[in-house]
């Protein structure tokens, strides 16, 4: 078979993708399978907001099907500049806001834009696609193991060291697949590390870059809050590309409308590669968003329900692995801060399973997928150790009442442990 470019030749799949391909497997098989391995909802449990959807539908029966500008319709661009400056106090105008189809093309596009082949990419693993994003633009990945005593967040001093020389640092607070935060301590000193950084290189070498992933920042609970870079260092601006969109925030993952905005240079570089890619949100749906976000009643209303049905599973999910662990099992969960997810931990490896050994982690994540029909992602699969015992969560799908039977029967499972 012949060969292909050096890029294809080299592609990775989504780990995720492979995993997920074996769940459908099983349940076609008609195995009973908990799949809570997607980053995604089930709109039974979390419909989008009413007013959005009677606003497509609008859109659509007005005749909005023709293409887009490239950088987003104006109305939405003006939308998204309020909802920014109401909910995070942080100003941008409309040449400093693209429009896109979800988060994907806008860290495509901007990978593009500031990372060169040899450049160094920083990020913490795990986290979600960055090694896939820093392999496709032929960027050197500078890897930031991070740990549970973190919550699995980057420290100040596991960033500084690989500054220098560095095109693009990737934060993503809420993070995927931890569903923990950055403090505003941390993300404070690591805005004073970019600008020291970018003060240091002189006027004709390229800027050190910030990826600032915030899809999931209106989704915290308790005593978490978000912080946005630019709110707590205005100079952060000049250096910050955040990106964010409907997707996660109103559980509108299919509806693909998402928008990055930063310094006005940057963006309209990322407007000249989209506009390439064809990667525009569909018409209609960038009509239907902008009206929908100028409801604020509505956008409130909305939030505080979906808050409160996804801080009800993640709790009760925590609170489920904790009373585990008080009764001795090697189990463990980090408390719920954000997002959609919770990160588990399950240290089997090297016990015994109806007579067979748990030699590997894959071993306890088919244990779990066999014995309990519980799916999870194994960290391995955002860039971690292929033996970390760590695993994400997602409640986007779960039922409240499945709950039960699931903990029952993970507990029945481990006890079976030898």
């Amino acid at each position: 078979m012949s060969r292909l470019s050096n890029l294809a030749e080299s592609l990775v799949g989504s780990e995720i993708v492979k995993l997920g391909n074996e769940i459908n497997n099983r349940i076609r098989n008609g195995e009973k399978i908990y799949n809570y391995t997607i980053g995604d909802f089930n709109p039974a449990v979390f419909p989008i907001p009413t007013v959005l959807k009677e606003q497509i539908i609008k859109a659509y029966n007005d005749g909005y099907t023709n293409y887009p500008p490239a950088d987003g319709i104006l109305p939405l661009r003006a939308a998204v500049s309020q909802f920014l400056n109401t909910y995070e106090g942080i100003s941008y105008e409309n040449d400093e806001i693209q429009i896109s189809s979800g988060g994907r093309p806008l860290i495509y596009s901007l990978f593009k834009a500031v990372v060169n082949p040899g450049d160094k990419v920083i990020y913490a693993v795990p986290s979600w696609n960055n090694n896939h994003y820093t392999s496709l633009n032929g960027g050197i990945p500078c890897e930031i193991q991070t740990t549970a005593e973190n919550n699995f967040m980057p420290t100040v001093a596991e960033i500084a060291p690989h500054l220098p020389g560095a095109a693009l640092l990737c934060l993503c607070t809420p993070q995927n697949p931890t569903g923990t935060t950055l403090s505003k301590e941390t993300l404070e000193q690591i805005c004073d590390l970019v600008l020291a950084e970018n003060q240091r290189r002189g006027p004709e070498e390229k800027k050190l870059y910030v990826l600032f992933d915030q899809m999931y920042f209106t989704l915290t609970y308790r005593d978490t809050k978000h912080y946005h870079p630019v709110a707590l260092r205005p100079e952060m601006k000049a250096y910050t590309i955040s990106v964010d969109g409907i997707s996660k925030s109103f559980a509108a993952t299919g509806v693909r409308v998402g928008w990055g905005f930063g310094p006005a240079n940057v963006i309209a570089k990322m407007k000249a590669l989209m506009s390439h890619m064809g990667a525009w949100a569909p018409m209609a749906e960038q009509v239907a968003t902008a009206a929908f976000l100028k409801e604020e009643a509505a956008v409130n209303t909305y939030l505080t329900d979906l808050k409160g049905k996804l801080e009800q599973r993640l709790w009760r999910i925590y609170e489920g692995i904790d009373q585990l662990k008080q009764k001795g099992y090697v189990v463990e969960a980090i408390v719920p801060q954000a997002a959609i997810y919770l990160t588990l931990k399950f240290d089997l490896k090297g016990k015994s399973y109806q007579g067979k050994l748990l030699n590997t982690q894959a071993d306890v994540t088919q244990f779990l997928l066999g014995a309990v029909g519980l799916a999870l992602v194994p960290f391995n699969c955002f860039g971690a150790d292929a033996d970390s015992p760590w695993y994400r969560i997602s409640v986007g799908t779960c039922q409240l009442e499945d709950l039960d039977v699931i903990f029952d029967s993970l507990e029945k499972a481990l006890a079976q442990l030898s």
